[in-house]
């Protein structure tokens, strides 16, 4: 079914970005917020996980790790999931964009793992 999904953002997510996915009214946790600064990637995947909430990360080792879930059939919402170098590609807007395009979809987590990607 079609809607928004609410968002878990690891530390690695710039914070412009965080912000006008809030005022564009999604429902967002960062990770600074739930668990104390420092703290493991499993960590915080396993708590996105708990709260039912699809991760969003620009880190290497979190997307390591959603396979590594798939692979042993652990169950987790979704991970919304692209290389720091892309915030050189794409704007806030377009990133933006993207998680409605998402959103639209009936199924956008058929297979849990989406990329955010520049276009062309």
């Amino acid at each position: 079914m079609a809607g928004r999904f609410p968002l878990y953002t690891d530390a690695d997510v710039q914070g412009p970005l965080v912000g006008a996915l809030v005022l564009a009214g999604w429902d967002v946790v960062r990770a600074v917020d739930v668990l104390p600064e420092g703290t493991d990637d499993d960590v915080h995947f396993e708590r996105a996980a708990q709260l039912d909430r699809v991760m969003v990360s620009n880190d290497r080792d979190v997307r390591r790790l959603a396979v590594k879930w798939l692979q042993a059939g652990k169950r987790f919402r979704g991970l919304i999931a692209w290389p720091q170098e892309h915030y050189a590609r794409m704007n806030v807007r377009e990133i933006v964009e993207q998680f409605e395009a998402l959103a639209a979809q009936d199924d956008p987590f058929a297979y849990p793992i989406q990329y955010v990607k520049p276009k062309g």
